[in-house]
Formats: C-alpha cells, structure tokens, sequence
C-alpha cells in the first residue's frame, strides 16, 4: 500500500486561500458546484452520439461498408465524449450531491467496456492524489515498451517510442476491455485497494459479467444481424476502439506528459510539498479558449482546475480558471498552459522522444 504524505505545512496558505476564492465566487455567483441544465444537454448529446449511431447499425437494414464503417467510427467519438463528459465526473462523484445519480451515471462505465471499479482506484485514487509520483502514479507507470518518466528504465527501443506510441494509444480501450481491468483488479487486491476473500470474487464475477454483456451487445450482435462478413463486423469495432483510445489517451497524456512538467522519484514518506502545489507542478492546461474543445472534452483541457477541484462539476471549470491562474501567481507557483490542443500533443511528442533518447 502506498504511505506517501504531502507537507502539511509547505504552500499551506495557498490552498487555504484559492479555496476560500472558489467558494466565494460559487456563493456571490448564486451557483451550485454540481451539474446544471447545460451539463444535462451535453450528457444527452454524448450518450445519443454513441447509442443513435448504434441503433442505425442495428436496424436500418444498413449494408453500405462504408456507411457502416462511418457510424462505428462516429461511435468511438460518443464512447470518448462519455468517457469525458459523463463517466468521468459521474465516477468522481462530481456530476451530482446525489450518490444514487452518481452511481446509476457511472454505468456508462460498463456501456463502454470500462470496470468503473478499476477507473476509481486508478484514476481517482491513485493518479489524483500521487500525479507523476514514481511507483504511485500508474498513468505513468512504465509499459515496457513504453517510457513516460526519466526515472524509469530506458531500453534501446524507447528511442521510437515517440513514433509507435501512436498505434498502443490507438488500441488502449480494446486492451482495457479484454485483459487490463482484470490484471488491475488482481494487483489492487495486492495492494489492499481491494477485499480480498468472497468481496474480490464478487467483483471479479460483476467485471466478467458486465464486460461479457458489453461484447455480445456490441460485438456479437452486430456480427449476427448485419449482413457483412463477421471479420469485417469486428474490424469496424476494432476501429471505433482506435478512435476512442487515440482521442482519450491525447486527452489526459497531454497534460502531464509534457516538458513543463514535474516527475517526482520519491524517496521519503513525506513529499515536501502541498497537494495543491503538487498538482500545479505536475499538470497542464492546453487550449482553453477553445469552448468546442472544452465542450468535446469535458473541460479536461481546464486539467490544472480540475485536479485542483475534481469535486465540481467540469461543467464550471472555465468560470473559476482565471481564479486559479490569478491565486497561483500570487504564491510564485507555476501555472502551465499550452495555448492550443495540437502544441499541446506535439509537446508530447517531444517530452517522449526526448524520455526515448535522454
């Protein structure tokens, strides 16, 4: 299990204030920090951009490869935009004050082949609270054929990773689906994340099943009702996979994998240094004028306010950003941008070549 602790003392005033100054601002501006009608349109738009194409597939007597082709890959975007804007906060428990609301959207997790179990502890545990910490974070844990810190081993072929990173992004979702979540879940019951004993078979049954009905839903029935060859059938899902774990890997890699950047190799318990100022020093915005990105994304292109606040609602991300920026350079603390998505990825691009070769 891991013990690390951060400074309780270090850039303490700074996470005293920007709180007070985000709460103020949600008081005076009359808003609750949850999910708003704006929110409820956009859940309806993601969840209609993943199931109406689904239901074409389906249904329409639809025979055109190419137009069937167009709406699995129309999928994969609707699997992304739910995974952002839906399963994501729902997961965080931000979407709602409502428990039972959080837990019924958190559904959308096995709807697109995800254990919502799985996401918790990985991403909700582990990477919010250790961002870029060695041997805690596991978004950058090492793949062996992949390097994503300077403190990890490099191997002669890490030298191209920059250029055939693209293709394991591209395939992440479909691995998750077939084999991650079931390796995660017995590593976290390792750890002690998870009760081991009648509690892990339990939800190691749930995964199955779930997971099981997610690929007879989408898999073997569009095999067994469209009149293609079924390699062709499984091609498209494979390729509506490509499309959700490219999008959803340059999403959340871009910002922390980047130059401006800090990866933390831990020696001691104690980090000397704030939670706040932590996620500061470790994450990056990209491109946040961009309201279509913001939209598309579910305001994880505002990375830095949400890690600073994975409680509210992303929705809000964009009012309370200048709040942020503006309390961080009062406290002499970085506040990383990136002005534009595609500066943001080809930083990326650079920060892996140079991990491959440094």
């Amino acid at each position: 299990m891991i013990t690390y602790k951060f400074s309780k003392t270090q850039n303490a005033e700074f996470s005293v204030v920007l709180r007070k100054r985000v709460n103020a601002f949600f008081n005076e501006a009359g808003l609750k920090k949850d999910a708003n009608l704006e929110m409820l349109l956009k859940s309806l738009m993601a969840l209609s951009m993943y199931l109406v194409p689904f239901g074409f597939i389906l249904f329409a007597g639809i025979s055109n490869v190419y137009i069937l082709f167009s709406l699995f890959i129309l999928m994969g975007f609707g699997k992304a935009f739910i995974g952002t804007s839906v399963m994501h906060d729902a997961v965080h428990g931000s979407y709602s004050k409502n428990n039972v609301l959080n837990n019924i959207l958190a559904l959308t997790a096995p709807m697109v082949g995800i254990d919502s179990t799985v996401w918790r502890l990985q991403h909700n545990v582990l990477h919010h609270t250790y961002t870029n910490i060695e041997h805690a974070d596991e978004d950058i844990s090492p793949r062996y054929v992949l390097r994503f810190s300077p403190h990890q081993q490099k191997r002669w072929f890490h030298r191209f990773q920059h250029l055939y990173v693209w293709f394991f992004y591209s395939i992440s979702t479909l691995v998750w689906v077939v084999s991650k979540d079931y390796f995660k879940l017995f590593n976290y019951k390792k750890m002690g994340l998870i009760e081991s004993g009648r509690p892990f078979r339990l939800r190691l049954l749930k995964t199955f099943l779930r997971k099981s009905a997610y690929l007879a839903v989408f898999l073997i029935l569009p095999i067994y009702v469209l009149n293609v060859p079924a390699g062709l059938t499984l091609l498209m899902f494979v390729a509506m996979h490509c499309v959700t774990g490219l999008s959803l890997s340059l999403i959340f890699q871009s910002a922390h994998i980047i130059e401006s950047s800090d990866f933390i190799e831990q020696k001691e318990e104690l980090i000397e240094e704030s939670w706040s100022a932590h996620q500061l020093r470790t994450t990056a915005n990209f491109a946040p004028k961009s309201k279509i990105l913001t939209w598309f994304s579910g305001g994880l292109n505002h990375q830095v306010e949400h890690h600073l606040f994975p409680n509210i609602c992303h929705i809000h991300y964009p009012k309370i950003s200048d709040i942020v920026k503006r309390t961080a350079a009062e406290f002499n603390l970085p506040y990383h941008v990136q002005e534009s998505f595609h500066s943001a990825v080809f930083n990326h691009y650079k920060m892996l070549r140079q991990l491959g070769r440094a």
